[in-house]
């Protein structure tokens, strides 16, 4: 097929931005640029910190936005429908439930549009009962009348088919398979033993990421192990400030701030135990990262985390502290075979690799450009 042009929607933007979305279009676009596409990604000014007009290969069109959690989405994504009109893409690739609510209008200026659904979010608990409904609404209009709908999982798959009566395209996150790191510098600046006896969380500062689960449990164990958090707050509440006092209460708690390169590099690689005690996710990215390096894993048994099929001790169930505590004892007591290891990295390199990943993408584009061209799109089976 011929070089298509790609206008993308629906993230704060790349590179190094904070935030799953963020991370999936920074390794994705790279490599569909490789296969001579012209990507244009639109960015919320607010968060590029270093502008630049190109990034490996992907264009970056700097775009304003409030920078209010309410607000922010839907103002970006309008505003950037009309500088993707003028551009006249081939398609135009629009992320998230929140952005979906434009949907209709992106398909009443003539675009072709493919929507992926990175989870439910009106399920995060930040959200009030006034957001929840129109993110609702997005999720429906985003599945209903974009040409075609990815999935990032079949957990979403199911209410996008349930809710909008059509099918879509399952295409997981994915990662890159790292080598470990054997530097320890950024560790021993944040007083961080590199000898791999610490707890890893990889979160945003949000509710649904559980971490305050996460701190109750850690808070009631003995030893010298430590804890260490690597994230922040988007936007500073009162969860988040809770949060920090909750974690100063325990000297052995270490939280880093936003990393991400060498310093989350060596954060992976010497950790001891990856937790992750989310009550939400689409399908965590900071997850698959954990077992790419094949880390000792401990996951909440929410739906999409239960996807990624772990085995039963990797699990404990969602918001019980003293679950989670007691799981975290057992596995901190066994450590993981060089063999086990190498299964858990086996698994990333077959199923969550980014360069098929980009093809079934690709592959999504050409079936919307092939599709009818109606505005509403009906049920089609594949």
């Amino acid at each position: 097929m011929d070089s298509l042009k790609i206008v993308v929607i629906g993230t704060r933007g790349i590179p190094h931005i904070p935030g799953g979305i963020e991370k999936h279009c920074q390794e994705l676009y790279p490599l569909i640029a490789a296969m001579g596409h012209q990507v244009i990604l639109v960015t919320r000014r607010p968060y590029v910190v270093d502008p630049q007009e190109e990034w490996q290969g992907v264009k970056l069109m700097h775009t304003f936005c409030p920078r209010s959690k309410s607000l922010e989405a839907i103002v970006h994504t309008f505003v950037a429908l009309l500088k993707a009109r003028w551009l006249s893409p081939d398609i135009v690739h629009i992320h998230a439930v929140g952005p979906g609510l434009m949907v209709p209008f992106a398909r009443l200026l003539g675009l072709r549009v493919v929507v992926t659904n990175h989870g439910p979010d009106y399920d995060r608990q930040k959200w009030g009962a006034t957001a929840k409904a129109v993110l609702r609404l997005g999720e429906y209009l985003g599945g209903k009348y974009a040409n075609e709908v990815i999935v990032i999982s079949k957990v979403i798959g199911g209410i996008v088919g349930e809710r909008c009566r059509r099918s879509t395209h399952l295409i997981p996150n994915g990662v890159p398979l790292p080598d470990r790191s054997a530097n320890t510098d950024h560790l021993e600046r944040l007083g961080i033993r590199p000898s791999r006896r610490y707890i890893l969380a990889v979160a945003r500062f949000v509710p649904e990421k559980g971490l305050h689960d996460l701190l109750e449990a850690f808070t009631a164990m003995e030893g010298d192990i430590q804890l260490v958090i690597a994230g922040d707050a988007d936007h500073e509440t009162e969860y988040s400030r809770q949060l920090r006092k909750l974690a100063q209460r325990d000297a052995r708690t270490t939280l880093t701030g936003y990393v991400t390169g060498e310093p989350l590099h060596q954060l992976y690689s010497h950790a001891d135990l990856f937790v992750l005690p989310s009550y939400h996710e689409g399908l965590p990215i900071a997850l698959l990262e954990a077992m790419s390096y094949g880390l000792s894993v401990l996951v909440s048994d929410i739906p999409a985390n239960k996807e990624v099929e772990l085995s039963a001790q990797r699990y404990f169930k969602c918001g019980n502290i003293k679950d989670l505590g007691g799981k975290i004892e057992s596995l901190l007591k066994q450590r993981m075979t060089g063999q086990e290891m190498e299964t858990l990295r086996a698994r990333i390199a077959v199923d969550y690799d980014w360069r098929q990943i980009a093809g079934q993408t690709v592959a999504v584009y050409e079936k919307a450009l092939g599709g009818a061209l109606s505005f509403c799109v009906g049920h089609r089976q594949r």
